[in-house]
């Protein structure tokens, strides 16, 4: 009895949660579609349903939406971003599983209370720096900065990697391999699910970042901006009563090609943060 109470109060709970977690996305979804362009605090559905949102986002753009521009500038980073940060990740996370060298040990401690410490106290110095080198209010600079510390995340990838057969490696290095030709013919083949975790972690990084693209990109040129600004600019005291259905047309639409990312690879991403997980 004592059992089947406590299934049914655990279950209550969680679907009290998934309640709680689902509606404020449900209610973003539905007011995509509402005629009304301003906050309906009055009802939760649209008592007029219309298309016109997403449509002002992709065919009518004016002085404050620029939704084509903003996604492009977004793709691009997260792109760019990603393949950068991939790469490097898994080059360290290899280095530090396979090879053996002096300060190994050392190098990894370092590297992970280094990662450790936030990236919001350095934003103000590394924005100087950029300034410097005349890459603020540059696409170019933000894929240099989010990509830079890419490769002190290594440890789930180099937990991955230390579930390959050791007995692969010799064999190839017997056989005259070099180090690249294992790392890319023996190792990389094996490592698919950590590399779709890796490639799917370093995209999520741009796509959604608001504070360090507000700090870059301050030339209050609207078509140079991701689509976090622009969508936040929306939410202005002088804008938000015209604007906020469309704000939650673009939310909608800027979800779709990372929820579809996820649905396809959410095999190999499940294997990849549980098989990184196996050794430390």
């Amino acid at each position: 009895m004592k059992k089947q109470v406590r299934f049914v109060l655990r279950h209550v709970v969680l679907l009290l949660l998934a309640v709680i977690w689902l509606v404020p996305i449900v209610w973003l979804v539905v007011t995509s579609f509402s005629g009304y362009k301003g906050i309906n605090t009055a009802h939760f559905f649209p008592q007029t349903w219309s298309l016109d949102n997403y449509i002002t986002l992709f065919l009518k753009p004016d002085s404050v939406v620029q939704y084509k521009a903003w996604f492009t500038n977004t793709l691009v980073i997260a792109i760019f971003t990603c393949i950068i940060s991939t790469i490097l990740v898994l080059m360290v996370a290899y280095t530090m599983s396979c090879l053996r060298f002096k300060g190994r040990k050392g190098l990894m401690s370092f590297s992970i209370i280094l990662n450790m410490f936030p990236g919001v106290l350095s934003m103000i110095a590394v924005y100087f720096i950029l300034k410097s080198l005349g890459l603020t209010n540059s696409h170019v600079g933000m894929i240099i900065v989010y990509s830079a510390g890419a490769g002190l995340g290594f440890l789930i990838a180099k937990g991955f990697m230390d579930t390959i057969s050791v007995s692969l490696r010799e064999a190839a290095r017997l056989e005259g391999a070099s180090e690249a030709q294992i790392f890319w013919k023996i190792v990389i083949p094996l490592s698919k699910p950590i590399i779709v975790y890796t490639v799917i972690s370093s995209f999520l990084v741009p796509w959604g970042d608001f504070v360090f693209a507000k700090l870059i990109l301050n030339s209050g040129i609207s078509q140079d901006w991701t689509v976090a600004i622009g969508l936040y600019n929306m939410l202005n005291k002088s804008l938000i009563n015209k604007y906020f259905s469309i704000f939650c047309a673009g939310g909608v639409v800027v979800s779709i090609p990372i929820s579809i990312l996820f649905v396809i690879m959410q095999k190999f991403y499940v294997e990849g943060i549980t098989g990184g997980s196996v050794k430390g």
